[in-house]
């Protein structure tokens, strides 16, 4: 029997992860762990030459890293996307793969409220403006809109157990909870599918939950946008090709839409050109950005590493779970 204490674990962007407020003892009892804070592509391959477990967020693990490993055994994505990693390329040299799922579910519910409610409320524009409290004799201003969620419709696009989360606090909060009814999609359950056009034109928020494929590119674009009330709120804690930004920004410029607040970009991190940050810069302020944060709660990142100790102990009984390949 080996003894697995002797497996070298390659931890390629533990800052990713860790700001000193997780417990990473469970993973270091599964061998010898060793920590970079982040990796590029030009320093990973000699990085894991003898690395038998890599964690890795968002490091790219290619074909070319993983024929610098020659002891490789496992690539454990610390997320749940993997498009990081050369799928075709690991089933070829018969190496494992595992994500982890559902650690983030109740953080990302709570972000999407969290932004839901600063752009109903218009938090960020009154806490901006400081200066201007002692301008008003009563302490009292009134430039911009604040609306209740109460008695709005949500609209949850992807009822998947991000999506149901949302749902729950969306009904907690008064609201009346529909869904995107994709093609052959049954309309039969406690939230109402509504067809495309139906959907859109029904919702006073947009949030999106539903996995980035070929068929959801760009679902948010300049014709689904056009759909949209005039005081809808769109929300995309998702991926950020889901969404036209260069669309999203001219909506918003025109008004089209009352506001947006994404928490995710394509590509990650942007370039200073990106249509999110000119408009930014040049002032518009009914747009909401975050750095995909919404997975990050603390109790979730213990979770996602709680995964990776279950998936590692299961990969070595010859169990599979949380196996992509």
């Amino acid at each position: 029997m080996s003894d697995h204490r002797l497996d070298k674990i390659v931890f390629l962007d533990r800052d990713t992860t860790d700001r000193g407020d997780v417990d990473f003892s469970g993973i270091e009892s599964l061998g010898e762990l060793v920590s970079y804070p982040t990796s590029t592509r030009e320093e990973t391959a000699a990085r894991i030459a003898d690395a038998t477990i890599i964690l890795t967020n968002k490091a790219v693990i290619g074909a070319t890293e993983m024929d610098a490993a020659k002891n490789l055994k496992l690539i454990q994505v610390v997320a749940t996307g993997v498009n990081n990693i050369d799928l075709e390329a690991a089933r070829e040299r018969h190496l494992a793969v595992c994500n982890v799922s559902g650690y983030s579910t109740e953080a990302v519910a709570q972000h999407v409220f969290a932004s839901l409610l600063n752009l109903m409320s218009n938090v960020h524009r009154f806490a901006a403006e400081p200066e201007k409290w002692a301008e008003s004799p009563i302490f009292t201003r009134l430039d911009y809109p604040v609306t209740e969620i109460a008695g709005k419709t949500l609209g949850i696009v992807g009822l998947g157990s991000i999506g149901k989360a949302v749902a729950r606090i969306g009904e907690a909060f008064g609201m009346k909870v529909i869904a995107y009814g994709r093609e052959g999609s049954s309309g039969e359950g406690p939230i109402p599918r509504l067809c495309h056009e139906a959907f859109f034109a029904a919702a006073d928020a947009i949030t999106l939950h539903c996995p980035l494929t070929p068929g959801t590119r760009h679902f948010i674009n300049r014709d689904s946008l056009k759909l949209m009330k005039p005081g809808a709120i769109l929300i995309n804690t998702g991926r950020g090709d889901l969404v036209n930004e260069a669309d999203l920004v001219d909506a918003l410029r025109a008004g089209s839409i009352r506001g947006a607040a994404v928490d995710v970009v394509t590509p990650e991190p942007p370039a200073a050109d990106h249509p999110f940050l000119v408009a930014y810069a040049a002032g518009l302020d009914n747009l909401f950005i975050t750095p995909h944060t919404a997975w990050s709660a603390c109790e979730a990142r213990q979770r996602l590493l709680d995964g990776i100790v279950a998936n590692v102990a299961a990969f070595r009984r010859g169990e599979k779970i949380n196996r992509v390949v």
